[in-house]
């Protein structure tokens, strides 16, 4: 039980950072959603986006911060 309380409590502080560098650097992070790969279809009233590369790279992001959690979160 008390892993779990380190986990929230984990997620909450990446909550908190990821929300304070959007706040400060929200007008320099722009290019994200806009990333070679991304497809942006828009036909008449038809608007259609997949962010394939942003969400690839925020995958990797994720999988890097789990690893290193995992790794010395012990």
């Amino acid at each position: 039980m008390e892993r779990h309380g380190k986990i929230i409590r984990l997620i909450g502080v990446v909550i908190i950072i990821v929300g304070l560098v959007v706040w400060a650097f929200g007008d320099k992070l722009r290019f994200i959603g806009r990333l070679p790969g991304d497809i942006n279809i828009e036909r008449g009233n038809v608007r259609v986006f997949i962010p394939i590369t942003t969400m690839l790279l925020a995958s990797i992001l994720l999988s890097l911060i789990f690893w290193l959690v995992q790794k010395f979160g012990k």
